[in-house]
């Protein structure tokens, strides 16, 4: 037995080395060996198993991201679902809708999923710019005896509104109207949405896309060439949108005046290219034509 004394300052420390023979030496190491392989394997192979199921939960930037324990809502529009991650409007997370003026496309976007919520239970809207109007309501497909209508008017009263229902997390579905929220705002939603069980929809103007943003989606609305909804995905998890949607979102029976070449387009479908959505609607319809 040797030792070996360090000493730092006021502060020490000792150190004790036994020294064994060779013989000694191998035959402790070849039993600790023998008594470790056993349990060594079996570790690596609980390590192997726990890797494997760790990919399976990891998410590669270039994939449309999916969290199986936050389930989706389909858009009703199956060309907006294949680029939405999940296949459709999320829960448990904020979703924005951006459009350059307010009350005019969320409705013909969201009808279709608001409508499906409205089955099960109730839809609130909170804050919107425009009074409802029963009789549209009704031909998109939502029954007005499971829409609440909150009507706040000041900003700070439409958050706190917001807030408090994604915290109860019992509605179907929630539309809000926060065009001035702050990023911390959108932050501390986004925190609370995690125990909200349907989707959030928080309606804001298209220049708030040059702003950070802590919500995980974001869509970009504005009017197509024929009247379509043009929607691209600034932000999303998975892959850049790299186009834009065009879906025949018409309200009412607006269809049946429809020109010629909107009925040619068909129910939906897919611009790709680098096709800027933000605009006014005629400078946009421009654009989507000579892509077209």
């Amino acid at each position: 037995m040797s030792t070996c004394r360090v000493n730092h300052g006021q502060v020490g420390c000792c150190i004790f080395i036994q020294f064994l023979p060779n013989s000694a030496m191998s035959a402790s190491l070849h039993a600790t060996e023998s008594s470790a392989a056993p349990a060594a394997c079996g570790a690596i192979r609980d390590m192997r198993e726990d890797d494997v199921r760790a990919l399976e939960a990891v998410w590669r930037a270039n994939e449309l991201g999916s969290a199986p324990s936050a389930p989706t809502a389909s858009s009703g529009f199956p060309s907006l679902d294949a680029e939405l991650p999940g296949g459709g409007w999320p829960s448990r997370v904020i979703t924005e809708i951006l459009q350059p003026q307010p009350g005019v496309l969320e409705w013909r976007l969201l009808a279709p999923a608001l409508s499906a919520a409205a089955a099960d239970r109730e839809v609130v809207v909170v804050g919107p710019p425009r009074p409802l109007y029963a009789a549209g309501l009704a031909q998109a497909g939502i029954d007005d005896r499971r829409l609440v209508w909150v009507e706040a008017t000041t900003p700070a009263e439409r958050l706190w509104v917001t807030e408090q229902l994604v915290k109860a997390g019992s509605c179907g579905a929630i539309v809000s109207w926060l065009p001035q929220a702050r990023q911390e705002q959108i932050r501390r939603l986004q925190a609370c949405a995690h125990a909200c069980a349907g989707p959030v929809f928080l309606c804001r103007p298209a220049d708030a896309r040059h702003e950070a943003s802590a919500a995980p989606l974001r869509a970009l609305a504005c009017l197509g060439a024929d009247g379509e909804v043009a929607v691209r995905l600034v932000k999303r998890r998975g892959p850049v949108h790299d186009g834009v949607v065009l879906l025949e979102a018409l309200p009412g029976k607006l269809g049946s005046v429809l020109t010629a070449r909107a009925r040619r387009a068909g129910p939906a479908r897919v611009l790709k290219g680098a096709v800027d959505a933000v605009g006014s609607p005629a400078s946009l319809g421009g654009r989507i034509a000579a892509a077209a």
